[in-house]
């Protein structure tokens, strides 16, 4: 009997300790020292919450530049790969309509193998970046259907440009543009 009332008061201790105490003292801790990221990294626009700065979003506005493809779309619940290896037929010709449709909408020719992001889904579906490449494609587009002047235009690229950010390391990887925050940018522009 004392053996087991031991064992009771020892899971009880154990059950408030890791399944209260310390979930309560890391939540406070990361509440006071980093609450944006806590709190999922949410933009807001015109105080309303316009998405998060760490999930992809679908912009289907040709005013809006255009997110990478998501097999999940864009489902945070749902995040994941198609799952389709590279030699699939699906695979292909789920590539070879995305290039179609992003050159069409773009007006671009001979330089889609430098924007391989546009076409293949990321490993999550919900990544959120861009190369400064595939912005700069889309300039155009977004310019035109918002009927930009040649000095909004210029000032619109070098927004795309201010706003990309340099790989983590200087050898890997292509600088980059969180698609969000550039199109609520884009938005601000007169």
């Amino acid at each position: 009997m004392k053996t087991c009332s031991i064992a009771i008061r020892a899971m009880v201790f154990f059950v408030v300790l890791t399944g209260l105490a310390y979930p309560l003292f890391v939540t406070a801790l990361a509440q006071l020292f980093f609450s944006d990221k806590a709190n999922g990294s949410l933009v807001y626009v015109n105080h309303k919450v316009a998405g998060s700065k760490l999930i992809g979003q679908q912009f289907d506005s040709l005013i809006y530049f255009q997110s990478r493809p998501s097999a999940s779309k864009y489902d945070g619940m749902a995040s994941g790969g198609s799952n389709l290896a590279v030699t699939s037929a699906d695979l292909r010709e789920i590539v070879n309509q995305r290039m179609h449709a992003f050159a069409q909408a773009n007006h671009c020719t001979g330089t889609l193998r430098e924007i391989p992001e546009m076409f293949f889904a990321s490993g999550s579906g919900l990544d959120p970046h861009i190369s400064l490449n595939a912005a700069l494609l889309q300039v155009e587009r977004v310019s035109t259907s918002r009927k930009f002047t040649a000095q909004q235009t210029h000032k619109l690229i070098e927004l795309v440009i201010a706003m990309a950010q340099k790989p983590m390391l200087p050898f890997m990887g292509n600088q980059t543009i969180n698609v969000l925050l550039l199109n609520i940018q884009t938005d601000r522009l007169k």
